[in-house]
């Protein structure tokens, strides 16, 4: 579901309008099961959206989702004493289409080192990695507070709420259970308002900054000699990757606003934090707390001696979570070596500023490891980017000669706009107020809807956490 393509627009309006419509004759024959309608009609909704993503999209999500309900339903009858021993098998069978699709050709092929072609060209089926975390979680959560499995109904409509299935939040049963229970189609002026703001900014941010940033990135990334350019690309696909996730994160919040659903706001402005640790409360909040709650914590969390391995165990895999590849494992390790290094320098009297400075530093050159697939490359632009001498006036002039001609005053525009979004989200959040408020004012919103309308790339991209 690409929340920047008319088609899933169109998609959803039509779906709406015969379900709405169907509503209509339905309540005035059966007024006293309304209600069952709407959750139906949800998940109808649900599945006919992830239909037209693709068969394979439809049918593994389904897999997943009705494996784990009836999995977790066969070990809750088995009673409490079976659970664990049970859970051994659920859980694999659970993660088993992920680590399929998503994993077996880096095994296998590179890792292992055997020519299975067959995995060389599979395509990992859109949103696997989160509701796949998601379904885990649910069980988990479901057998540690010995609650008592939902109706199927309710747990369908939770398992494949149409707005965030395919790229997150990661939500939680306690989250978005009970919405699911008691969801009705609504018309409340209140929450439409309030969903098309968001809806507004989150495609701001992914047509005419992310798109726009992504076009640059081809001029720079060839480079291992040059920092200027390795840097440049840095910073791209630094705000890129941020824009484009956060905007469908913030798309897919106003969706759900606008259907009365409150999904967890899974971005709240990451790239003005002083601290790394900061940074992580404020990047892909839910999965931040994934793997707070069912990796850290149950590894002893803070409380014990080997905390520091805790924390790199948590960060390599919450790399490898990403994408199968030598380049998330260091993106993770790096962001793991950060956190640790900040706790054991405890809290230093630094001003603010320079806390920022630090984080952007290290945000940034670990975006090297995200994106450079190629391990020998990555490791020389990793030793480029500490070689004082590199620095000189012929490789600036070459990133300079890279851009084109008028490149260096378009570059600059867009880097400008990008600033000027970032300082808005920063004075949001200092004067205490919701992150993005100040985005949404109707002002500011009707400006940037405008130049969405102007910058929007003529060719549709893919949300780039689509491939995750």
């Amino acid at each position: 579901m690409n929340f920047a393509e008319l088609r899933f627009w169109g998609f959803l309006f039509a779906g709406l309008g015969v379900l709405l419509a169907g509503r209509a004759v339905f309540a005035a024959r059966h007024p006293a099961a309304v209600a069952r309608y709407d959750r139906v009609g949800l998940i109808t909704l649900g599945m006919f959206l992830l239909l037209c993503v693709s068969w394979l999209t439809f049918l593994i999500w389904l897999a997943v989702a009705l494996g784990s309900y009836f999995g977790l339903q066969w070990i809750l009858r088995r009673g409490p004493r079976a659970t664990r021993g049970y859970l051994v098998l659920l859980i694999p069978l659970q993660l088993a289409p992920l680590l399929y699709y998503k994993y077996s050709n880096f095994v296998l092929n590179q890792v292992l080192g055997f020519e299975f072609d067959s995995l060389r060209h599979l395509l990992i089926p859109v949103g696997l990695s989160f509701y796949t975390f998601q379904k885990v979680a649910f069980v988990l959560d479901t057998l540690a507070f010995k609650e008592p499995l939902p109706r199927f109904l309710d747990y369908l409509n939770f398992a494949g709420f149409f707005p965030q299935i395919v790229a997150g939040p990661i939500e939680r049963k306690r989250d978005l259970l009970p919405q699911m229970e008691r969801f009705q189609f609504r018309w409340n002026p209140a929450w439409v308002d309030e969903g098309i703001a968001w809806v507004g900014v989150g495609l701001f941010f992914k047509m005419a900054l992310a798109d726009n940033l992504a076009r640059w990135m081809p001029s720079f990334m060839h480079s291992t000699s040059n920092p200027f350019m390795i840097w440049l690309s840095n910073v791209l696909f630094g705000f890129r990757i941020y824009y484009d996730f956060a905007g469908y994160s913030l798309v897919a919040y106003g969706v759900a606003r606008c259907l009365g659903v409150r999904l967890t706001l899974n971005f709240q402005s990451p790239y003005c934090s002083t601290s790394i640790q900061e940074f992580w409360r404020r990047w892909h909040v839910t999965l931040s707390q994934w793997f707070r709650d069912y990796v850290y914590i149950p590894l002893g969390g803070s409380r014990v001696r080997t905390w520091a391995l805790n924390v790199a165990i948590v960060f390599v895999v919450s790399g490898i979570w990403h994408g199968a590849g030598w380049g998330f494992m260091v993106w993770g390790a790096l962001h793991g070596a950060f956190l640790i290094a900040q706790r054991w320098s405890g809290r230093q009297p630094w001003p603010a500023a320079c806390g920022w400075i630090l984080t952007m530093l290290g945000a940034f050159l670990a975006w090297l490891a995200f994106y450079e697939t190629r391990p020998q490359a990555l490791w020389q632009k990793l030793i480029t980017t500490f070689q004082p001498g590199a620095y000189s006036a012929q490789a600036l002039r070459a990133t300079i000669d890279a851009m084109g001609s008028g490149g260096p005053i378009v570059l600059a525009a867009l880097l400008g706009l990008t600033a000027a979004t970032l300082a808005l989200e920063g004075l949001s959040l200092r004067r205490g107020e919701e992150p993005y408020a100040l985005l949404r004012r109707p002002v500011v919103l009707a400006a940037l809807v405008i130049l969405t309308v102007l910058l929007a790339p003529g060719k549709n991209n893919a949300f780039i956490y689509f491939a995750f």
